[in-house]
C-alpha cells in the first residue's frame, strides 16, 4: 500500500506540474493582452491630451467669439435706436408737411378768386410790357431811319 501512496503523490505532482504549465501559459497570454491594453491606453491618453488641448482652444475661441457678438449686438442696438429715431423724425416731418399742405390748400381754396385776379392782372401787365418793349424798338428803328429794307441793303441780315 505504500506504493499507492507514492503513485498518488507522483500523480498529484504530475497534475500540479500540468496545472503550473497551463497557468504559466495563461499568465503569459494574459501578460501579452495586458501589454497590448497598456499600449492602447497610452495611445488613448496621448490622443485624449490632444483632444483636451483642442477643446480648450476651441472653448477660448468660442468665448472670444461670444464676447465679440455681444459687443456687436450692443452696437447694433444703438444703431437700431438711431434708425428708430430717424423714422420718428421723418414721421413728424411728414405730419408737419401734411399740415402745411392742408393749410395752403385751404388758403388757396378760400382765395381762389383773388389768385385768379392776380394771375389775370399779371398776364395783362406782361402783355403791356411786351407791347411797350416792341413799340420802343420800332420807335428806335424809325428814328434811326433804318427800315427793314435798309437793313438788308446794308448787310445787317
Amino acid at each position: 500500500m505504500e506504493w499507492i501512496l507514492y503513485v498518488s503523490a507522483g500523480i498529484a505532482a504530475i497534475a500540479f506540474l500540468i496545472l503550473v504549465i497551463f497557468l504559466s501559459k495563461a499568465l503569459q497570454s494574459l501578460q501579452v493582452t495586458l501589454d497590448s491594453i497598456s499600449k492602447t491606453l497610452n495611445g488613448l491618453e496621448r490622443q485624449l491630451d490632444g483632444v483636451t488641448r483642442e477643446t480648450t482652444d476651441l472653448l477660448h475661441k468660442t468665448n472670444a467669439l461670444a464676447e465679440d457678438i455681444q459687443k456687436k449686438s450692443e452696437s447694433l442696438g444703438s444703431v437700431v435706436d438711431s434708425v428708430k429715431d430717424v423714422g420718428v423724425t421723418i414721421q413728424k416731418f411728414n405730419s408737419s408737411l401734411q399740415t402745411i399742405t392742408n393749410s395752403v390748400n385751404l388758403a388757396v381754396e378760400q382765395n381762389k378768386d383773388k389768385v385768379s385776379q392776380v394771375l389775370q392782372w399779371s398776364n395783362v401787365l406782361l402783355e403791356m410790357k411786351d407791347r411797350w418793349t416792341h413799340r420802343k424798338k420800332e420807335k428806335t428803328v424809325v428814328e434811326e431811319g433804318i427800315t427793314e429794307k435798309g437793313r438788308r441793303e446794308r448787310g445787317y441780315y
